[in-house]
C-alpha cells in the first residue's frame, strides 16, 4: 500500500525496474544511469522521510504492513506462553500477553493486537480492549510482580473501546485501577508505543520505568480525526489537528512525555520488520539492564516522580 506523499519515490522506482529490464532483455550496459537513479531515488527517500508533516507520521503509524504485538514477541523471544482470561468475564483478543525468554531471560509481555484482514480485525475489534483487557493486562502484570520478572508493555489502539457495553462493565474504572497499580510495581516496567497510542486506551498500560516511542508512531488524548470533528464538525481538517496536537515522537520527547524513540528504517517499520524487531530487541535489553541496576524503591520513587513532574503550570 502506498501513502500519497510516496507516490514520487514509486515513481522512480518504476522507472528502475524498467531500466533493469530492459538491460537484462537487451544485454546494453546501463550501469551508470541504474547507479544515479539509485542514488536519486535513496536521496528523495532521506529527504522525503525526514520532512514529514505530523499528519504523514499517523499515516505511517496505521500501515498495515506494520508489525503489530503478536509479530515482535514472536520475532524477537523464544518460548512465548500466552495467557488468557481476566478471571471475571471473558478473555479480550485485543489485548494479548504472556511470558516469553528473552535471550534467556524471562520478561512478561502484554499489548494491543491488531488485525491484518476482515476477519482477524473483527477478532481483535481493532486493537480496541474493553474492560476484561485491561483487566487481563493488571492480571498478568501482578503475576510477573509475584514471580519477580520484568515487564514489556507494547502500545497500538486507536483507543478503548467506546461502547455502551463496555461502559457498562466499568471501562473508565478498569484503566484508572491499572494507572494507579502501575505506579506501584516493584519490577522493572518498560512500554513502547509500537503504532498508534490514542488516549486512555494507550494510557492503561503505559505507565512505566521508561516509555518509548517507535519514530513514526503517535501518542495523544485524542485522534486527528476525532479532534477535527469535535472541533470543526468534519473529519477534513484532521491534517490542521494532528499538528496542533504535537502527538509525534519528536513532539513527545521535547514536552518530557516519553524518555526515548527508537529509530525505524528508511521508510518506515514495515519496510523492513526483521530490522525493526532487532532493533527494538537490542533497546529492550539495553533498557533493562538500565533498570535492573537501580534498587527496587529508587525505581519505584524515580517512576512516580516522573508522572507526577509531566505538565506545564502557567502562572499570572
Amino acid at each position: 500500500m502506498l501513502l500519497d506523499f510516496e507516490q514520487p519515490i514509486a515513481a522512480l522506482e518504476g522507472k528502475l525496474r524498467e531500466m533493469q529490464q530492459l538491460a537484462q532483455d537487451s544485454q546494453v550496459d546501463v550501469s551508470e544511469a541504474v547507479a544515479a537513479l539509485e542514488a536519486k531515488i535513496n536521496a528523495l527517500k532521506k529527504e522525503t522521510y525526514a520532512n514529514l508533516t505530523r499528519w504523514q507520521r499517523v499515516q505511517l503509524s496505521r500501515h498495515p504492513d506494520r508489525p503489530y504485538t503478536l509479530d515482535y514477541i514472536e520475532g524477537m523471544t523464544e518460548k512465548f506462553i500466552e495467557l488468557h482470561g481476566d478471571r471475571t468475564v471473558a478473555d479480550d483478543k485485543a489485548m494479548v500477553g504472556g511470558f516469553a525468554e528473552l535471550d534467556g531471560r524471562s520478561i512478561m509481555f502484554i499489548g494491543q493486537q491488531k488485525g491484518r484482514n476482515t476477519k482477524q480485525r473483527q477478532l481483535r475489534n481493532f486493537g480496541m480492549a474493553n474492560p476484561e483487557g485491561y483487566r487481563k493486562a493488571l492480571r498478568l502484570m501482578k503475576l510477573a510482580e509475584k514471580f519477580n520478572k520484568p515487564i514489556v508493555t507494547l502500545i497500538d489502539t486507536p483507543g478503548a473501546f467506546p461502547g455502551l457495553e463496555a461502559e457498562e462493565r466499568g471501562q473508565g474504572e478498569a484503566i484508572a485501577r491499572n494507572l494507579k497499580e502501575m505506579f506501584l510495581l516493584k519490577v522493572p516496567v518498560i512500554c513502547i508505543i509500537i503504532g498508534e497510542g490514542a488516549s486512555g486506551g494507550a494510557l492503561g498500560i503505559a505507565i512505566g520505568d521508561r516509555v518509548l516511542m517507535l519514530e513514526n508512531t503517535w501518542y495523544s488524548v485524542i485522534s486527528p480525526e476525532s479532534c477535527s470533528s469535535i472541533l470543526w464538525r468534519s473529519w477534513d481538517y484532521k491534517e490542521q489537528a494532528a499538528e496542533a496536537l504535537k502527538l509525534t515522537a519528536a513532539d513527545m520527547l521535547q514536552a518530557g512525555l516519553v524518555d526515548g524513540i527508537v529509530p525505524e528504517p528508511l521508510g518506515g517499520a514495515h519496510t523492513d520488520v526483521p530490522h525493526m524487531i532487532q532493533t527494538l530487541k537490542k533497546t529492550i535489553l539495553r533498557t533493562l539492564d538500565e533498570l535492573e541496576a537501580l534498587p527496587q524503591e529508587e525505581r519505584i520513587s524515580q517512576r512516580i516522580d516522573k508522572f507526577s513532574n509531566m505538565g506545564v503550570v502557567i502562572e499570572n
